[in-house]
């Protein structure tokens, strides 16, 4: 009421507004679902109303985003949901408001014509993007609606004082196609990119400050994922432009305070106090045109690979330098904007070595050698928690993709000394932290925060975990003398009284060296055996599937002597599998970790378990379907003893056939089964060999489930 009330001050609207919008951005779960039918339909009529009566351009805004945030929400939380009326509320009020906001749309563009009105129109094109963009494929039906219009605004809106909604319109058009798909989009994506590449032709016109820039830079990253490898083609028009503006070189400037206070004023400064009356500025006009072009760099060398190798060296010589993006040698500066340079920079690193294999082992390694130095440097220097995160990662992707021999001894040694310096920094953190929660000052607030710490201090652990597991699964047991100076450090994780993340990914690391330098690994078993199998029943499930995993290597990559602690971890995993909560949704991945570590015992070290014994009981447990990668070891597995045609499996007279067209119905409909795996066309074939058979086919389907027919049927059309 006191938003169309237009007697009430605009003040009172506005806030009225803005109050209605952080509503439904905030607690929309626990406010709109109660509100009575009638209040809610009524609330959906009176906005979009509004949009079209509204006489003040700002208020119209508002009331758009209200628009938006409901249809954000509607779509996004229930759209999905099982309760079929409530869907098709959902489906109506979403189809009523796209076909209004087309409605508004032409009327709009209407005045535009006649009258030179605009700012409606900008928000609607906005709207009509953050629509599809939030429904993907359920904008398909009313893509026919909007496009010509959108595109016609592209071609027409060529005044200078039409670049925002033309830019506006340009980005609503790419994230449309996004939604809708190749498919649908690429009847009109040739008309689309001629309109780009022409407003790419004059982009050498544009003036420094126009919107355009941005709006373009974004809408071709979008563009090459529509189009995927066939983008590849207008590279040469698109990279010239994007990579100017990936190299704008900020103005920065060392100020007294006075000077600093009279340029106050000076929009787009931003300043630290150095202390002794002096500040630090950046000028930071341009700096999110450079982080967004940084961050499209990244999304063409992820979705062209090799047809990208053409620009990897500029790119490269951009990039690494940006991994201390700082501005100023003593000043740290933590802007959102800046860090979004030093992450686009990170991510792109594992990427372009991917883009230059196809230019032959020499050059790949040149390139590692320009970001090897830079990136070590930055894991040891970088103070941001959430950029670091993303440098180490990066670090880990790197070493996957060059393997064996790409670090020397020198960057061994570096490295060795600042992973250290990480997982002593996390034990002090974690002292220091429960130190404060003896402070008088201790609250729920304080707790909060040193709740926020603690998460960071873990995942940068778990990057630790990464970086170790691509060296190990590079050099294998050749890094275990150099891993020795890390192992009092990584044992320490494992204690008892550590944090159930500590002793999960202290787990993680140990898996690693057994999966990796078996059967060298058993020197280092005093330190991680008896924990493992302790910690396959610890309460914390992450801790179980980080055990459990553990005892599946060992059975499968382990020597000789881990044999005897194959036949003593059997019981132990039995137990878990068979705890009345296993199936849990908390403790399911755990669960089926446990599967498949005793159906790997089975298999590699079937002389310390009954086999006869326990594979009815494996049988049973099958299939997994939430630890994807487990899911094809089991299923690996099950292929191996159908094929050998064993007895126990295949039961008297083949009557267990019923029981494993289920378990691989079952597999398909949860996606355990991939169809690019060899798993998958042996898994078919096994199905092909049954359908010969006549009535044990019949039987055997006959049991299925529709659904599971379907499946099965899925699966032989595709393997």
């Amino acid at each position: 009421q006191a938003i169309r009330n237009t007697a009430a001050a605009e003040e009172a609207r506005q806030m009225a507004a803005v109050l209605l919008r952080r509503l439904l951005s905030s607690a929309f779960d626990e406010v709109y679902p109660t509100l009575p039918t009638d209040v809610q339909t009524a609330i959906k009529s009176e906005l979009l109303m509004i949009i079209q009566m509204e006489t003040q351009s700002s208020m119209r805004k508002k009331i758009c985003d209200i628009a938006a945030e409901l249809a954000r929400n509607l779509i996004g939380v229930y759209a999905n949901t099982v309760i079929i009326m409530f869907q098709k509320k959902v489906s109506t009020f979403f189809c009523f408001l796209v076909k209004h906001l087309h409605s508004i749309m032409v009327l709009k563009l209407q005045e535009l014509i006649q009258k030179g009105t605009k700012l409606v129109l900008e928000q609607v094109v906005t709207s009509i993007a953050s629509v599809a963009d939030t429904a993907e494929e359920k904008f398909v039906p009313y893509y026919d609606l909007f496009m010509p219009s959108l595109k016609h605004i592209v071609e027409n809106a060529v005044q200078k004082e039409l670049r925002l909604l033309r830019g506006k319109t340009i980005e609503c058009i790419s994230l449309i196609g996004l939604a809708v798909g190749k498919e649908k989009f690429m009847q009109d994506a040739s008309d689309v990119m001629q309109l780009l590449l022409k407003t790419q032709t004059d982009f050498s016109d544009m003036e420094d400050d126009d919107p355009q820039i941005s709006y373009m830079i974004s809408a071709w990253a979008r563009m090459c994922k529509i189009l995927g490898k066939e983008f590849q083609q207008y590279l040469p028009v698109v990279m010239g432009p994007l990579m100017k503006t990936a190299s704008i070189k900020p103005e920065v400037a060392l100020l007294d305070t006075q000077d600093m206070e009279n340029m106050s004023d000076d929009d787009g400064w931003e300043f630290v106090n150095l202390g002794d009356q002096q500040s630090f500025g950046i000028k930071t006009a341009g700096l999110e045109e450079k982080s967004t072009a940084c961050q499209m760099l990244v999304c063409y060398a992820k979705e062209l690979k090799e047809g990208f190798v053409e620009y990897t060296e500029q790119v490269v010589k951009l990039m690494v330098p940006l991994l201390k993006f700082y501005f100023h040698d003593d000043i740290l500066m933590f802007s959102l904007t800046i860090k979004r340079v030093r992450v686009a920079a990170a991510e792109s690193m594992p990427l372009l070595l991917e883009c230059a294999r196809v230019r032959g082992p020499e050059y790949l390694t040149q390139m590692w050698h320009f970001m090897c130095d830079a990136l070590i440097k930055a894991i040891g220097t970088e103070p941001d928690s959430d950029v670091l995160s993303e440098i180490m990662h990066s670090f880990a992707k790197c070493i996957e993709v060059m393997g064996d021999g790409c670090l020397n001894n020198e960057h061994f040694e570096e490295l060795g000394g600042i992973l250290k310096a990480k997982l002593e920094e996390h034990f002090k953190n974690q002292e220091l932290r429960q130190v404060k929660r003896q402070d008088e000052d201790y609250d729920e607030q304080v707790e909060e925060s040193l709740q926020d710490e603690d998460d960071n201090d873990v995942y940068i652990l778990t990057k630790v975990s990464d970086i170790l597991h691509s060296i190990f699964s590079s050099y294998k047991e050749k890094v275990l003398p150099w891993f020795e100076q890390l192992l009092p450090l990584i044992v320490n994780l494992i204690c008892p009284h550590r944090p159930w993340p500590d002793r999960q990914w202290g787990l993680c690391i140990f898996d690693d060296v057994i999966e990796h330098c078996s059967p060298a690994s058993f020197k280092y078993a005093e330190y991680f055996l008896r924990p493992m199998l302790q910690y396959v029943c610890d309460s914390s499930p992450e801790v179980r599937q980080a055990a459990a995993y553990g005892l599946g290597v060992m059975a499968q990559y382990g020597g000789d002597n881990y044999r005897p602690f194959c036949t003593e971890a059997l019981p132990l995993l039995v137990r878990v599998i068979q705890s009345a909560d296993a199936k849990t949704k908390e403790n399911i991945n755990a669960t089926e970790n446990c599967i498949s570590a005793v159906g790997k015992m089975m298999k590699f070290k079937p002389d310390c378990v009954n086999v006869e014994e326990v594979l009815p009981h494996w049988l049973s447990w099958l299939p997994l379907h939430e630890d994807k990668e487990e899911a094809v070891q089991t299923f690996s597995y099950l292929c191996d003893l159908i094929e050998s045609n064993h007895p126990i499996v295949l039961g008297p007279n083949n009557t267990n056939l019923p029981k494993i067209f289920s378990i691989i119905a079952d597999g398909e409909m949860h996606e355990a089964i991939k169809h690019d795996d060899p798993c998958a066309k042996r898994l078919a074939n096994v199905v092909r060999q049954v359908q010969t058979s006549g009535g044990l086919w019949t039987e055997c389907i006959a049991q299925l489930s529709p659904e599971q027919q379907a499946a099965i049927q899925e699966l032989l059309n595709s393997a």
